[in-house]
């Protein structure tokens, strides 16, 4: 009766307390002489919660009532920081990891059903999306924001209805690290894939030995038991399941793995790397994890002259013949792996185009039309130079092979003053 409002600063913490319990009423207003008040009410019950915490509150009218039950999302929040703390390997990390929890700036938003996912302000799609349940956080691949198809790293706003659209073959990205906000999550993709990074490690890593095998004509098989164990023995390793792990690694090559297990002279060697240049390539998919990456910096696509490259830490990266970051002078020969397409590789691939253009009204809204009808999704576009008369941009989509490369680079060129569009090179 007082005094006025001030417009859009009233929350509403007890109709939706917040993680730790917190529940209160605020209010802000124009107090005397414009000076701005904050008013906070609550009940004494709630008060306890706010200055001295959930445990308090668990006390409260303990004499006459016994022990209160706290409320459910205070309960969920306490089995969250237990997860968190089994998941953690040390004191320092689960430190680091519940403090920005502890009293987030929160944002409210809404399931298609009308639940409503409480989150940090800042959280994107797949923070969403492992709140409503682990395994819908594992298996997303988009979603709908307001019945709008969005990418998983678009950022949430207070009142938005979030879809996520799953697929039971997916599985987390590393990327995903990247632009999540909520430790909890973190905690959740760093598991699954140091799992999935070790289960990939064996079977990427058994594939190599073998195909190292058998450009000496053998296979696993034909070796003696007391020969594997003399090598595991000089490497100091306890199975076959550790070497293909570490192989699989590119923290050892295969090809010096197996020379040592059969205990080539220098005449031999010669001669079996001869026999060896014709050996079939291993054959790439593209449906590989973690442990078979496709290159950034020149993104290939089947139908792409390719080669791959063990490198230490990242298992095996996939590179155009043409990129310019392969090392010509060959210092790394022994950790490049011929590899080829196999005939159906089953999912789209990211490339670049850069396109130079007349800078006018709509002429890039023109082009992502285009691209769209096309059967492709725009990942990125990037500026690259810009001035009043003319535009050049890099814009980074999917696309199945070259020859749907091609078919959209033609769309691209087709549009009226578009001066130029290529493919960028590595």
């Amino acid at each position: 009766n007082l005094y006025k409002p001030v417009p859009g600063h009233f929350k509403d913490y007890i109709a939706i307390p917040k993680k730790n319990g917190y529940q209160s009423l605020h209010t802000t207003m124009f107090g005397p002489h414009g000076i701005i008040i904050e008013v906070q009410i609550r009940t004494e019950e709630m008060d306890m919660v706010a200055e001295a915490g959930i445990a308090a509150h668990w006390r409260y009218k303990s004499e006459s009532e016994g022990l209160l039950k706290p409320p459910a999302n205070t309960r969920e929040w306490l089995r969250e920081i237990t997860e968190i703390q089994q998941s953690t390997g040390s004191s320092i990390e689960f430190l680091e990891s519940v403090k920005v929890d502890l009293f987030p700036d929160e944002i409210y938003v809404f399931t298609p059903a009308g639940d409503i996912i409480v989150l940090p302000r800042g959280s994107s799609a797949v923070d969403f999306a492992y709140a409503v349940h682990s395994d819908v956080g594992n298996t997303c691949v988009n979603v709908k924001i307001d019945r709008r198809p969005s990418p998983l790293n678009s950022l949430l706003q207070n009142g938005q209805t979030i879809e996520v659209i799953l697929n039971e073959n997916a599985r987390p990205r590393p990327s995903w690290l990247n632009f999540v906000v909520t430790n909890k999550v973190r905690v959740n993709i760093r598991h699954y894939l140091k799992n999935l990074q070790q289960e990939e490690a064996i079977v990427l890593g058994e594939r190599l030995f073998a195909r190292a095998l058998a450009e000496h004509n053998k296979v696993v098989a034909d070796i003696e038991k007391e020969d594997i164990k003399r090598l595991l023995e000089s490497i100091h390793l306890d199975s076959l399941e550790e070497l293909y792990v570490e192989i699989g690694l590119g923290e050892r090559v295969a090809k010096l793995i197996v020379q040592n297990l059969l205990n080539f002279d220098d005449e031999e060697l010669s001669k079996q790397d001869k026999k060896a240049s014709n050996q079939s390539p291993l054959s790439i998919k593209g449906t590989e994890g973690i442990l078979v990456n496709f290159a950034k910096c020149c993104n290939p696509i089947p139908g792409d002259p390719i080669i791959g490259i063990m490198t230490a830490g990242k298992g095996l990266v996939i590179h155009r013949g043409s990129c310019r970051n392969i090392d010509r002078k060959h210092a790394y020969k022994d950790k490049w792996i011929s590899v080829s397409w196999s005939e159906e590789p089953g999912e789209e691939f990211v490339t670049e185009v850069r396109v130079e253009s007349a800078h006018q009204r709509g002429m890039l809204a023109t082009i992502a039309n285009r691209i769209a009808d096309a059967e492709s999704n725009i990942e990125n576009i990037i500026f690259d130079e810009r001035d009043g008369t003319n535009i050049t941009v890099t814009i980074q989509f999917a696309v199945k092979d070259r020859k749907h490369l091609a078919k959209i680079i033609r769309i691209i060129r087709s549009v009226p003053n578009v001066y130029k569009a290529s493919r960028t090179r590595g």
